[in-house]
C-alpha cells in the first residue's frame, strides 16, 4: 500500500507559479500511474493531469492544459504539478493519487479508479 504526502501548495498572485510535489513510501512507485485532482470551494472533484508509470504519457484537463506540467522521478518516487500563469479559479485543494496499473497505459481522469489519495495541499490564488 502507497501512502502519498504532497507539499508545495501556498498563496500565490494571479499570473504566478507553483511547483506541487507528492511524495510516495511503502510501495512501489513505478507501479501506479498518478494523478492530480483539485476540490475548490463549493465545488466537486476534478480531474487535473494524469501520468503514465513510465513517465512516457501525460493527460490533461482541458482548463489547464497549456498551463501545468505534471512530471514523475520514479528515483525520488514522487510526481511533480508545475503550474504557471495561475488564475482565481484555479484556487482548491489539490490531492495527488495514485492508479496501480499492470501496464504503463492506459491513464485515467476517473477518480473512482484511483486506489490511493493524498491529503491534499492548498493553493490560492488572489486577484
Amino acid at each position: 500500500q502507497v501512502q502519498l504526502v504532497e507539499s508545495g501548495g501556498g498563496l500565490v498572485q494571479v499570473g504566478g507559479s507553483l511547483r506541487l510535489s507528492c511524495a510516495a513510501s511503502k510501495g512501489t512507485f513505478s507501479r501506479y500511474a498518478m494523478g492530480w485532482f483539485r476540490q475548490g470551494p463549493g465545488k466537486e472533484r476534478e480531474f487535473v493531469a494524469a501520468i503514465s508509470r513510465s513517465g512516457g504519457s501525460t493527460y490533461y484537463a482541458d482548463s489547464v492544459k497549456g498551463r501545468f506540467t505534471i512530471s514523475r522521478d520514479n528515483n525520488k518516487n514522487t510526481v511533480y504539478l508545475q503550474m504557471n500563469s495561475l488564475k482565481p479559479e484555479d484556487t482548491a485543494v489539490y490531492y495527488c493519487a495514485a492508479d496501480l496499473k499492470y501496464s504503463d497505459l492506459p491513464i485515467s481522469d476517473n477518480p473512482l479508479l484511483y486506489d490511493y489519495w493524498g491529503q491534499g495541499t492548498q493553493v490560492t490564488v488572489s486577484s
